[in-house]
């Protein structure tokens, strides 16, 4: 990108965008690919479309239900890990008393506030509770106990993030699982925001989080000990948390451990008759088995990635506070903070493209986009001028308001016709991101609403560029402090 760049205009249509989803040339469903591919290619095409939602449906419950009684927290001992407090500032609902209470269902953004994520604990040596396999209910701050733990499972604990996809899909329809994968990016940046927060405190060892975003589904199953999805109504596995002491040689096959040195049982994606015909691009469960039923095509290691710390960095009470704030977010950030939070949500998202779309007065950055530029004055650099915010609103699901936003950041990448790890990886790395950006937003009194649903957004194509490379995934309106208005309860389209 160059600055002589200008900044999109008038968004392409629905036939723009289909034919901005094709011009990779890869296969469609039924021209050969695999199954797993043919599904998330046309899934993906089909989220990206003007095609609306259906009506809306009953969601299901607020969490799983879980057998047996629940079991309380213990406080950690001096050594073990604070699983408490982490628990507390990354999953747990607030103000909610018991599981018909009522409050926010956690402190993380979410999609059109469903809170589809759920956490199976996979506890080892180290923890205040015994070893074992526990689910976590959100709602009551308690766990239930699900099995024990094998031999030599690693100190510390994973957390298996699962999604329920019915608490999404029944108002997305079609659009739900990007979300799904967004907001498991979310949970897991929560609960490493929280490690970051409350690791090191006086009789507690650091704690060193790593996230693993492309372990095949069928390991995350069998690591926790949950049983293969089949419809919306079933858990997903998704991603999983570590949290461990510091370790120069951390354990590196902390998910083959616990599900007994197996990679668990392969499960099918989609019949080839529903391949074929596209129907299976609808099935937001088949979508996600179809993204999850087969590692990063590497050697089969599972791959931890340690986030670098968020600076400046967010305190408990900052994790605590965040809120996605209600329209209209209109005043221009300080360029400081502005790029602050932008080195922050690209620092979080490698291997994704991240910009600033920008307007205001005279003292402000001004129109244009704006990227991560360490060296450039401010630490921001301009890579088209112009409004882009107008376009930005018609693509986020034709939200107005959003042209009149302070700022919005954009992460992009996640090509046309892209495997399904690279899909899956894209979405969850982007919601990590967002996460982040949006507790360091917090931290310096910014007001935000991350942004979850794109359709036809080919910044790339809008930008000059080939068609089809260059895709927002995620995005986060910003504004400077204001009167804060009633939260939205973590409302996002």
């Amino acid at each position: 990108m160059t600055t002589s760049r200008t900044a999109p205009g008038t968004p392409p249509g629905p036939a723009a965008a289909t034919a901005a989803g094709t011009a990779t040339g890869t296969a469609g469903p039924g021209r050969g690919t695999d199954p797993a591919r043919a599904v998330v290619t046309a899934a993906l095409s089909r989220a990206r479309s003007a095609a609306e939602p259906g009506p809306d449906r009953a969601p299901g419950p607020l969490a799983p239900a879980r057998p047996g009684p629940g079991l309380p927290i213990p406080a950690a001992g001096p050594g073990e890990l604070p699983l408490e407090p982490l628990l507390r500032l990354s999953l747990a609902a607030q103000g909610a008393t018991g599981r018909g209470g009522r409050g926010r269902l956690r402190p993380h953004a979410s999609a059109g506030g469903c809170h589809p994520v759920s956490a199976h604990l996979l506890i080892g040596p180290g923890c205040p509770l015994p070893p074992g396999r526990y689910a976590y209910d959100p709602l009551a701050h308690r766990v239930h106990a699900r099995g024990p733990a094998p031999g030599g499972v690693p100190a510390g604990a994973v957390a298996v993030l699962t999604v329920t996809p019915r608490r999404t899909a029944a108002h997305y329809g079609h659009r739900a699982w990007p979300l799904l994968l967004l907001d498991a990016g979310h949970a897991a940046a929560a609960l490493v925001l929280a490690a970051r927060a409350h690791g090191g405190t006086v009789g507690h060892p650091a704690v060193r989080p790593a996230v693993c975003r492309d372990a095949a589904g069928p390991l995350l199953a069998a690591a926790a000990g949950l049983d293969h999805p089949a419809g919306e109504a079933d858990e997903h596995p998704l991603a999983a948390v570590r949290l461990m002491p510091p370790d120069p040689c951390p354990e590196p096959w902390s998910l083959a451990r616990w599900a007994d040195g197996t990679g668990g049982t392969p499960w099918p994606v989609a019949d080839s008759g529903r391949c074929a015909g596209g129907a299976a691009a609808d099935d937001t469960g088949v979508v996600l088995r179809a993204l999850t039923a087969a590692p990063h095509p590497g050697d089969g290691r599972e791959n931890w990635w340690t986030p670098p710390p968020a600076l400046p960095a967010p305190a408990g009470h900052d994790l605590l506070a965040r809120r996605s704030a209600p329209p209209p977010l209109s005043g221009a950030p300080d360029r400081a903070h502005l790029a602050a939070v932008l080195a922050a949500a690209a620092a979080a998202g490698p291997g994704l493209r991240w910009y600033a779309a920008t307007g205001g007065p005279p003292g402000t950055p001004g129109p244009g986009l704006l990227a991560p530029g360490p060296a450039a004055p401010g630490g921001l650099r301009r890579v088209a001028a112009g409004e882009a915010r107008p376009t930005l609103a018609a693509w986020a699901a034709g939200q107005g308001w959003i042209a009149d936003a302070g700022a919005v950041l954009l992460a992009c990448g996640c090509p046309s016709g892209a495997p399904p790890h690279r899909v899956r990886a894209d979405h969850l790395t982007a919601g990590h991101a967002v996460g982040t950006a949006q507790a360091v937003a917090t931290r310096l009194g910014l007001r935000s609403r991350p942004l979850g649903s794109w359709q036809g957004a080919d910044l790339g194509a809008a930008l000059g560029e080939p068609p089809g490379r260059d895709w927002v995934v995620h995005g986060l309106a910003l504004a400077a402090p204001g009167t804060p208005g009633t939260p939205g309860g973590g409302d996002r389209p």
